[in-house]
């Protein structure tokens, strides 16, 4: 009997060691940025053209390479233990994915690539810097990134120490063929409760602003709303935060086009359109009235954007939905919209491309 309580208070000083060495840093070390600041700029576009009247943007949460068609990722199911789920994925696969971006990067025709889960030196994507790799695939282009998540050691699986995510440096990234006038990382309200939201992702937007030939500007948004909170209520405060921005934007007679990873469904559209949605998933739709009618949603309405990455992709099983998707003001017209289908070989995301016009 003493032998065994002697071993489980040996134990439990064990964990709230561990969890002292995990919370003590990660609190002393937590990312906090302020509301308003600059992005991390590497290259500026070659030329000081100013945008057309008709433009293209496409967007893709890339999910850091690591998100391909092989995953099933642990923090789905738990974040005890990772049960044989994948905690990363292996550094070919990782390679083989990255690749594919710089690829799409390459070969797509657009004046505007908004991405998102885009890793700087992460131990998830190998410290790999993939940020400069996009922007390397552009030459041209001006290049920018917006750091919304940072922390210095992910413990989970917290049963797993010696498996831990570990250092995350990652955010959202919008290459652009256009100079921009200015570049702002606005960070967005709404947090998780301490301690789970010091290894939480910090939320912003990545802003962009490009003078006109008309005296206008066009406003260029990239954004990733929150996942993993069950009520909403975080996705919530952002969405107020967005559309007081996009409002004030358009009320000073600019364009607004807001791209990225909403995490929910379009207003109206339904969430189980490609396959009927297990029971607990909570995949909800955007709020209709976020916004009056003439603001316009932009999506493909034939091809998911997402799947579920709590098992290995099987195309006859896996549930998909649609949650990539454009926002954009009354004074733009929309020409042409579509996913690209990639089997979601490479991202547990596909990438939307859209074309437009900015009306006189």
């Amino acid at each position: 009997m003493k032998k065994s309580l002697r071993w489980l208070g040996g134990s439990f000083s064990l964990v709230a060691l561990y969890l002292g060495w995990v919370l003590i840093p990660g609190t002393l070390t937590d990312y906090q940025p302020p509301a308003k600041d600059v992005a991390l700029v590497t290259q500026d576009a070659a030329d000081n053209a100013k945008p057309d009247s008709v433009i293209s943007l496409a967007i893709w949460n890339m999910g850091y390479a690591g998100l391909g068609a092989e995953s099933d990722f642990f923090y789905e199911h738990s974040s005890l233990l990772s049960n044989g789920h994948m905690i990363r994925a292996p550094r070919p696969l990782t390679e083989r994915n990255l690749k594919a971006a710089v690829d799409f990067v390459k070969q797509t025709q657009t004046d505007f690539f908004l991405f998102q889960e885009v890793d700087l030196k992460s131990r998830r994507s190998y410290f790999m810097n993939e940020f400069a790799q996009l922007a390397a695939a552009a030459p041209d282009f001006h290049a920018a990134f917006f750091t919304n998540y940072q922390v210095k050691r992910v413990p989970v699986p917290i049963l797993e120490p010696w498996r831990a995510y570990g250092a995350v440096h990652s955010g959202i990234a919008t290459l652009s063929r256009y100079q921009p006038e200015e570049v702002t990382r606005i960070q967005l309200p709404g947090a998780f409760a301490w301690p789970i939201r010091i290894f939480q992702l910090d939320r912003c937007l990545g802003v962009e602003s490009f003078a006109l030939d008309n005296g206008k500007k066009l406003i260029v948004i990239n954004l990733h709303n929150s996942a993993y909170d069950k009520d909403g209520a975080m996705k919530a405060q952002e969405l107020q935060a967005l559309k007081a921005l996009v409002l004030a934007e358009y009320a000073a007679g600019n364009y607004v086009i807001v791209g990225g990873d909403w995490n929910q469904c379009p207003p109206f559209f339904p969430c189980d359109t490609f396959r009927e949605m297990p029971e607990g998933y909570g995949q909800f739709n955007m709020a209709a009235d976020l916004l009056t009618a003439d603001w316009q949603w932009i999506y493909d309405p034939t091809t998911p954007t997402n799947r579920k990455v709590d098992e290995v992709y099987d195309p006859e099983k896996t549930f998909v939905t649609l949650i990539d998707y454009f926002l954009v003001s009354p004074n733009i017209q929309i020409k042409k919209v579509r996913t690209i289908d990639q089997g979601f070989q490479f991202s547990d995301h596909q990438p939307v491309w859209m074309e437009v016009v900015l009306k006189q």
